[in-house]
């Protein structure tokens, strides 16, 4: 696996066929793991093992076995492996929204960025985006995109065209710090305070409530009330 591009098309087609109908053991290796679940505790590095829908192994060491066992290894170094519902009202130990052996496998890999060293204290500014979503042993999100994004581009809530949607074109909140465009081919582009490209990605909608997902990772929303989108904390006309 190439150091340079550890989510490759090259990587993803191999834990696809990995994921298939006769599943190959799946280790993610290396990363910090919270399960959630206190018997188990937490590491700071350490291995989970997927076999087909189910987790089957969790801890530091399991990377050992790889080769013997026919593992396909993705490498989590630098990012928190945790559950992707953790069940945070469950009772300690039902095992609940856990990285428990035998619970379904449905964990999010988080890569955390490059933080700024403090004087004397820790490492700080660590923001992070989703990297990889899998649901039942299934990946559902590689190098933070929807594997499936040709398929749900194609579906009814896309944007065609200006004239095939009432929602498409620019917006700009009350101060004019805002930008926002919606191309009509399904993509947001935002210029902020003049900063040009500032957060770009897909969106969709369905009614008048917009998802967006940033090509950075992270989700967001807005709703359309009577000729105003409402994002975050801004509030959008059409230019």
């Amino acid at each position: 696996m190439s150091k340079e591009n550890p989510r490759s098309p090259e990587l993803l087609e191999a834990v696809l066929k990995a994921t298939s109908s006769a599943p190959q053991p799946l280790l993610l290796s290396g990363g910090t793991v919270f399960t959630r679940n206190p018997l188990m505790g937490d590491w700071e590095t350490a291995d989970v093992l997927l076999g087909g829908s189910v987790i089957v192994g969790v801890g530091p060491g399991l990377l050992t076995a790889a080769a013997d066992d026919d593992m396909l290894v993705i490498d989590c170094t630098g990012c928190v492996v945790m559950p992707a519902r953790p069940d945070f009202a469950a009772p300690a130990n039902s095992g609940n929204g856990t990285l428990t052996c035998g619970n379904a496998a449905d964990l999010v890999v988080l890569r955390l960025a490059d933080g700024q060293d403090t004087p004397g204290g820790p490492v700080i500014n660590r923001p992070s985006h989703l990297d990889i979503l899998i649901s039942e042993g299934q990946v559902q999100v590689w190098d933070g995109r929807p594997i499936d994004a040709e398929s749900v581009e194609r579906t009814e809530v896309t944007v065609e065209s200006d004239n095939a949607h009432p929602y498409a074109g620019m917006w700009i909140d009350d101060t004019g710090f805002l930008h926002q465009e919606l191309l009509p081919e399904g993509r947001y582009d935002e210029t902020r305070d003049g900063r040009p490209h500032a957060y770009e990605g897909r969106y969709w909608i369905n009614g008048d409530r917009i998802e967006y997902l940033d090509d950075l990772g992270f989700w967001a929303f807005g709703e359309f009330r009577n000729g105003v989108l409402y994002h975050a904390n801004y509030r959008l006309t059409r230019s």
